[in-house]
């Protein structure tokens, strides 16, 4: 009898431990997004910069271990209700990061302004630069090197391989595209000009992993344009950031009352989608499922809607 409590117990034991969250990593060694070798020795208490990271952390069953997080970090939605905000990614202070008490800073690589970026990589917590790349591989990269730092390898390999694999899914679809459209990605309106993402954007590579044709692919970065500009590059197609609720319509009014925008083949034909910002162009893990339902926006009889990824 006392053998098999003994077992039972034991057995009990090897159960609640396979249940628990994985502990904080034992010291690691990462060479991060800019080239730095940085020793880990404690990630249990971790400060997520970038709304691309932080849902990588969830993901990675890494959720609980977070203690701050910027205000780009909106999925889930819990990250930004229920941990310290540490305020814009781009305008941080050292004072705010380091009052979080975080044992690790993992950032997006635009995090700044510069000046306070360089004071926090100074100090004896590490801060981890993690990249901003827009495609499969460097999702994949940036999901294996905070896998690595946490401790979870092995949960961050499966869920890099299914980005891949779900990106190669996405793929095999554009040879079923017959007449791409011209596609124009507005991220703002600011002082009557329209604000596009041009090459080398997050919108760009939205665009083209859709299988549309960037109507701004002349045009360098994201860019304020003038309405006569914008009549020239002739979409077919707008999609535009939705700024609130648009229960009164009051993101495609704002944009119907360009004449610009009026004058295009995608105003005319009033063919604007709204989409959620960071859902299209944060480059997390559900990445390929917004491509795809970019894609079944602009090809409904190529690409049904992803659905279980949507914000």
């Amino acid at each position: 009898m006392h053998a098999f409590r003994t077992g039972t117990a034991l057995a009990c034991a090897i159960l609640l431990a396979a249940m628990a969250p994985a502990p904080a990593a034992a010291q690691v060694t990462v060479i991060d997004n800019g080239g730095r070798s940085i020793q880990v020795a404690d990630a249990s208490r971790i400060l997520s910069i970038g709304g691309d990271v932080t849902e990588i952390l969830y993901a990675l069953g890494a959720g609980g271990r977070i203690v701050g997080v910027d205000t780009t970090s909106q999925f889930p939605p819990e990250a930004l209700k229920e941990k310290t905000s540490v305020g814009y990614m781009r305008a941080l202070s050292s004072e705010g990061v380091i009052a979080v008490g975080a044992t690790v800073v993992l950032a997006s690589e635009g995090a700044g302004p510069p000046e306070v970026v360089k004071t926090l990589k100074a100090t004896s917590v590490p801060y981890i630069e993690v990249g901003d790349q827009s495609s499969a591989e460097g999702i994949a990269g940036k999901v294996r090197l905070i896998a690595k730092v946490i401790g979870a390898e092995a949960r961050g390999e499966t869920l890099a391989r299914k980005v891949l694999a779900d990106f190669k899914a996405l793929a095999e679809l554009q040879p079923a595209i017959g007449r791409p459209v011209r596609a124009l990605f507005v991220l703002a309106v600011q002082n009557g000009r329209v604000m596009v993402g041009g090459q080398t954007t997050s919108a760009d590579a939205i665009l083209k992993l859709a299988g549309a044709v960037n109507a701004a692919s002349a045009v360098h970065g994201f860019r304020p344009l003038p309405d006569e500009a914008i009549v020239a590059l002739a979409p077919d197609v707008i999609v535009a950031m939705r700024r609130s609720s648009d229960r009164d319509g009051h993101d495609l009014s704002q944009l119907f009352d360009l004449k610009g925008i009026r004058s295009t083949p995608a105003g005319a034909a009033k063919r604007i989608v709204l989409v959620d910002g960071l859902y299209m162009l944060g480059f997390g893990p559900r990445a390929p499922a917004a491509a795809r339902d970019l894609m079944a926006l602009f090809y409904p009889d190529v690409a049904g809607r992803a659905g279980s990824a949507k914000p």
